[in-house]
């Protein structure tokens, strides 16, 4: 059993040892979109009934097909390439950054970590397995918005697991997420939803104040992953060799 006060406790002894560092991966983290392991898709839509107003209608008579579909294909190449960027540089990073934090919060401080992911024999398997997880993640989105923040939660772990073990496994990563997780979604909202106040604070101090929010985050819910670890080993949901760490 864990409480918030007990994790952010830790963390914050963790922070006063190393936080210039744990500033810097978290800045790091968050640029390539991988705060919170997720995409929101909900901010995408757009109202096309607005193209029935009169101006929409003047412009819409004087824009020729082609300066329409180049504009298109521009917007179509910047999409891809944020994706492309998402992907192949942004998942490996946002692994590395948590295998960061895990050590950290094990008393391993090394920024060498943030590029854990790069090496030869890691980065397929970790750049496989965390796009598996943002489609299925996108799929249960479109069904309906509930059912995409719950299995948000879900797969929360992702990034944690393969921080430990990169060669795990798509499948085996998600049902081990999945099984860490169950049970402990409700509770890992309401921590969630405990930043909260630190973040608007941070707003009103002209956004600046939101950065260094990151660290003390993302070093809570590293802490959180170390316990959701051990109890997963403890219930044989998984073994410390799988996860390639050394028994307690």
């Amino acid at each position: 059993m864990w409480t918030r006060a007990e994790l952010k406790t830790r963390a914050k002894g963790v922070l006063r040892a190393s936080y210039w560092k744990a500033l810097l991966v978290s800045i790091i983290i968050a640029i390539v979109g991988g705060r919170g392991g997720g995409v929101n898709f909900s901010n995408s839509r757009l109202n096309l009934n607005s193209s029935n107003t009169p101006p929409f209608n003047n412009i819409n008579n004087n824009i020729s097909p082609a300066y329409l579909i180049s504009i298109l294909v521009i917007v179509a190449i910047i999409i891809l390439f944020a994706m492309a960027f998402r992907v192949f540089l942004g998942y490996p990073l946002e692994v590395g950054g948590r295998r960061y934090f895990v050590r950290a919060a094990e008393k391993d401080v090394n920024m060498n970590y943030l590029g854990y992911s790069f090496g030869k024999s890691r980065y397929l398997d970790i750049v496989k397995t965390m796009l598996l997880k943002g489609v299925f993640l996108f799929l249960w989105t479109l069904l309906l918005i509930i059912p995409g923040i719950i299995k948000s939660y879900a797969y929360r772990m992702v990034p944690y697991i393969l921080a430990d073990n990169p060669g795990i496994g798509a499948k085996r990563a998600i049902e081990l997420s999945n099984k860490m997780t169950d049970g402990e979604k409700f509770d890992m909202f309401v921590l969630d939803l405990s930043f909260i106040g630190w973040y608007i604070l941070g707003a009103l101090l002209l956004i600046i104040g939101m950065i260094f929010v990151m660290p003390y985050e993302n070093s809570t819910f590293a802490e959180l992953y170390l316990v959701l670890r051990q109890k997963a080993i403890d219930n044989g949901f998984c073994t410390a060799e799988e996860l390639m760490i050394n028994p307690e």
